[in-house]
């Protein structure tokens, strides 16, 4: 059976909601993706402006900043985004980005650094309002468009990824980091009025679990898909390997070989753009031909940008190796995403919080150990390390679509 055919056998077994979807528009689709951008960036803000807050908040803990952000996002995504399959999820949506503007708030006002670690752990949660914007419009979505819908939403995520970092180097550098998160309030309020307005309302079809079952069923959906196991964990290995890029720029480019600041490292989100365009791409091909090729083609462009790293130590080098490291990962999760939403459409929810979740905390993993690394070893033990986390994917999911053509999962 094809991947298209397994999809709408899975979502015709399983049911919709309790309530008819509402017809998912160009106009909606379009605003969940700025919203979800919107959400997702507050835990990037702080990578290119890295260098200015070790300045001004100096110590241990500041390094700490961006992998505590991302473990702050790994939680929520385990501990408020199954929460999408309970309630109702236009009020949900809208409720937590008026919590991300108060987490915000508090980081804009922190006056050390170990307060700002504390409001950078809300900020990660309360950010995972993005995914709750993910599943929503994959529901609201047409089977036969489902994938290029989650592309079209997972790009606006995507620049709301990169485009943060080059917001957030420019405000640093002409005015103050504080400054970024004070206009990151009005920002998530504007996407949670956005939600508020535009979602139609929906209820889970199944509600009959109370918040304890729902955090105990991750443990048996974990169990009970292979398919899910290896989308989590070669999209953790590689959302590792970019978060050792990410974390790591704004270190890069203040040596003395380039002298650059944090605008600089911001203005490769610009660049780092280009990945956007590979979201509805993938997502049409994942539609028409199946995921899995273009998931084992992202994990290998993976390796190669950061061959193109080691390789090419210039800026020019950079430049292309960031592009298509973006590139690279963008095409992997959107066909991953393509592969666990289509296993149990009533429990998306929680499918996702398992896949994000994996992949935000290899994230953190990756940011803690790029720190780590570039303390004794500099670039060069950075790229070692990038190009050990992308190996890692590729031979995993190599790996595990060999098994599965051999032992093929039942739905």
């Amino acid at each position: 059976m094809d991947d298209a055919s397994l999809q709408n056998s899975a979502i015709r077994a399983s049911g919709a909601g309790r309530e008819p979807a509402a017809p998912l528009s160009g106009f909606l689709t379009l605003g969940m993706a700025v919203a979800a951008g919107v959400a997702v960036a507050n835990i990037y803000y702080n990578q290119p402006m890295l260098g200015v807050m070790q300045r001004d908040l100096p110590g241990p803990f500041t390094g700490l900043i961006p992998t505590v952000t991302q473990l702050g996002y790994a939680a929520g995504l385990f501990l408020l985004v199954p929460v999408g399959d309970l309630l109702e999820r236009r009020r949900l949506i809208a409720c937590q980005f008026m919590l991300l503007s108060l987490a915000l708030a508090g980081a804009a006002l922190a006056p050390s650094a170990a307060i700002l670690l504390v409001a950078s752990l809300a900020v990660g949660a309360m950010a995972t309002v993005a995914q709750q914007i993910v599943p929503f419009a994959a529901h609201l979505s047409s089977p036969e468009r489902r994938g290029h819908t989650i592309g079209i939403v997972m790009a606006g995520l995507l620049g709301g990824i990169l485009l943060s970092r080059t917001l957030a180097g420019v405000v640093a550098t002409y005015s103050d980091w504080r400054d970024m998160f004070w206009l990151a309030v009005p920002i998530a309020l504007g996407a949670g009025a956005l939600m508020a307005w535009r979602l139609p309302t929906h209820r889970p079809a199944d509600t009959s679990l109370n918040y304890g079952q729902l955090l105990v069923s991750l443990g048996g959906l974990w169990k009970e898909f292979s398919a899910l196991r290896l989308a989590a964990l070669t999209q953790g290995f590689l959302f590792a390997a970019f978060s050792v890029f990410w974390t790591t720029l704004a270190l890069r480019l203040q040596q003395p070989r380039f002298g650059l600041g944090a605008d600089a490292a911001g203005l490769f989100g610009i660049v780092g753009a280009v990945g956007i365009l590979a979201a509805p791409l993938s997502g049409q091909i994942a539609d028409r031909h199946g995921p899995h090729r273009i998931i084992i083609l992202g994990a290998a462009l993976t390796l190669v940008a950061w061959i193109i790293f080691g390789l090419w130590t210039s800026l020019a080098g950079l430049i292309a190796g960031v592009i298509v490291l973006d590139f690279a990962i963008q095409s992997a999760l959107i066909s991953n995403q393509h592969v666990v939403y289509a296993l149990r459409p009533q429990a998306r929810a929680r499918l996702n919080t398992i896949f994000m979740g994996t992949m935000f905390l290899g994230g953190a993993g990756g940011s803690a150990a790029a720190i780590w690394t570039w303390q004794p070893y500099g670039w060069t033990g950075t790229v070692m390390l990038g190009m050990a986390l992308a190996l890692s994917a590729t031979l995993l999911q190599l790996h595990g679509q060999t098994l599965s053509k051999k032992q093929p999962e039942q739905i």
